[in-house]
């Protein structure tokens, strides 16, 4: 996977780094990426040499945009432009009952991989960026990042990256971030307070950071690191109840003998692991 236009992949030690790469757009998603996108979180779900994945943005400004307004948007001048237009990100039809959201494509999840990832903010997360945070498994932030949903200010609604942020804020604050809209941005210190953010670092620090904990994640067997990811990621869905009984299945799929002869060798010949308070 090495030509892509508007994403950098390189893989090192079981860790692929997925980079979003129009750092002049403020890494924000077109067509392309869309397309790129889906293509690598799909081929993931075979790179067996691959066991955790970091995505980032290119520079230092932003993480990501959102969407290219531009190639959405930038044909439209007057109101004559729009008044055929049902919407402004993908109606495919006459009619309002079909939708291409651009979710459906940059969406680790949604594309049905079931390895973790990591995402490093480094700059601007906004509107957009929540397909990616919705989807990711930790996210780890540079002191700089910030978190906003423009949506509303630019006469759109903020549906989809709201419900995605709804599985990992609490009510009240993503629905402040939704209303606020370009008027007020969350920090990362805030967004670690409630539990978005799990670290905030220096910006010098945020790939090291990032790497460093995907090396733990990857140095597990890969069978009981996705069993545990597809297992959480189930509970969100479910009540207790039901969760519980999934789990049953997932924890049977999940053990491998050959990954639990490996971590009893590593109990039995490395003892207590190496740890840091965190």
């Amino acid at each position: 996977m090495d030509d892509f236009e508007t994403i950098l992949y390189d893989v090192a030690d079981g860790v692929a780094t997925v980079t979003l790469n129009r750092p002049q757009v403020h890494n924000a998603f077109n067509q392309q990426m869309q397309s790129e996108l889906r293509t690598v979180w799909r081929t993931l779900r075979r790179e067996d040499e691959v066991r955790c994945i970091v995505l980032t943005g290119a520079g230092s400004k932003a993480f990501c945009a959102g969407i290219d307004r531009e190639e959405t948007m930038g044909h439209w001048s007057s109101e004559a432009d729009v008044a055929s237009q049902r919407g402004d990100t993908g109606y495919a039809s006459a009619t309002p009952w079909h939708f291409d959201d651009p979710g459906e494509n940059i969406g680790p999840k949604t594309n049905d991989l079931w390895k973790p990832v990591i995402a490093a903010v480094n700059g601007m997360a906004c509107a957009g960026a929540f397909y990616l945070l919705g989807e990711v498994d930790v996210v780890i932030a540079a002191e700089h990042a910030t978190f906003f949903d423009p949506h509303v200010t630019y006469g759109m609604t903020a549906g989809f990256e709201s419900m995605h942020l709804l599985q990992k804020m609490p009510f009240h604050e993503i629905m402040r971030i939704a209303l606020a809209g370009a008027h007020e941005r969350m920090s990362a210190a805030r967004a670690l307070d409630i539990g978005f953010v799990t670290e905030v670092v220096g910006a010098e620090e945020l790939g090291e950071a990032a790497q460093r904990f995907a090396a733990i994640v990857a140095s597990a067997p890969a069978t009981a690191i996705q069993g545990t990811v597809r297992s959480l990621w189930a509970a969100r869905e479910l009540s207790r109840h039901q969760a519980l009984d999934m789990a049953k299945v997932i924890v049977r799929l999940g053990s491998d003998p050959a990954a639990l002869f490996e971590g009893q060798q590593r109990f039995e010949t490395q003892g207590r692991v190496d740890w840091r308070m965190r």
